[in-house]
């Protein structure tokens, strides 16, 4: 079977200065891949290359083959190559076929309307025949499902009145409106607490079971990365240096910049008398 996602020698520059450099990577319909490295290392470019989310000042090259056009037979559907197709057509896959959770949620998150008619209008991007009494039944099930106590009455809030952990879950809830084939999440609890963040994490692994998700989890902390991914590609300056499984990767690491990932992450063994590594 051929696999959902399919990148294939993908470069991305601004101006002078590359970001990517060739990297091919492949995810498969139901896996979970975790990007790792440290910040500057390319992995949110990777991300928004696939949404065509860069820029006019970014100049990409290779392939992004996408299967999931086809979904009751994506063996013998034609991919399509996001790289090549127009705005209108990258629209109409945006958010439909492949959603985004982005990093900061205060930010992506509209501060002048309620988190209600955000989540409701993500629904009629893609719907619009839909009426407003029925974008609006959807929303509030989409933040019922993601644990937004009170959804109903809390449809009217601002972000502001939501804690960050809540914001993340509205995020959430309005990149699973149309049940995406992939979910990219970027960095989604970097901004959080320790128990807030496992309460993030255990929510997008159950929401993965549940829909049968394609997940592409990037973060800079290679032990949050090993709680969801089956899978880990490990970059440093725009260039993956290690793939493979993620209990093999957290384990027995091959490469040095792995290593020092790792060992830069504190534990409750760590010598506290001590800096933690350097990652170089």
């Amino acid at each position: 079977m051929a696999p959902l996602l399919d990148i294939r020698h993908l470069d991305i520059r601004f101006g002078a200065a590359q970001a990517v450099r060739g990297i091919s990577l492949q995810l498969d319909q139901g896996e979970v891949l975790g990007i790792v490295g440290e910040s500057g290392s390319g992995k949110s470019a990777t991300a928004l290359a696939i949404l065509g989310l860069l820029g006019p000042s970014a100049s990409v090259t290779g392939q992004i083959l996408w299967h999931g056009a086809n979904s009751a037979n994506p063996v013998a559907s034609a991919p399509t190559d996001l790289l090549q197709q127009p705005a209108s057509a990258l629209r109409r896959i945006r958010g439909r076929e492949i959603a985004m959770i982005f990093q900061e949620p205060m930010t992506a998150l509209n501060p002048v309307m309620t988190i209600g008619r955000q989540v409701a209008e993500a629904y009629e991007a893609h719907v619009p025949s839909f009426t407003g009494r029925e974008a609006r039944r959807r929303a509030i099930a989409a933040l019922e499902s993601v644990s937004i106590p009170d959804a109903a009455q809390r449809y009217g809030d601002y972000p502001h009145q939501f804690s960050g952990g809540q914001r993340q879950r509205i995020l959430i809830a309005m990149a699973l409106m149309h049940r995406p084939r992939l979910l990219i999440a970027d960095e989604p609890t970097t901004a959080l607490d320790v128990t807030v963040q496992a309460q993030v994490l255990e929510l997008l692994r159950d929401l993965q079971r549940q829909h049968g998700l394609a997940m592409l989890f990037i973060s800079h902390d290679l032990a949050v990365v090993g709680q969801v991914a089956s899978r880990v590609a490990v970059m440093r300056s725009g260039e993956i240096v290690e793939t493979g499984p993620a209990q093999r990767i957290l384990t027995t690491p091959e490469h040095p910049y792995t290593r020092s990932l790792l060992a830069a992450v504190p534990t409750l063994a760590s010598d506290r008398s001590k800096p933690l590594a350097m990652i170089g």
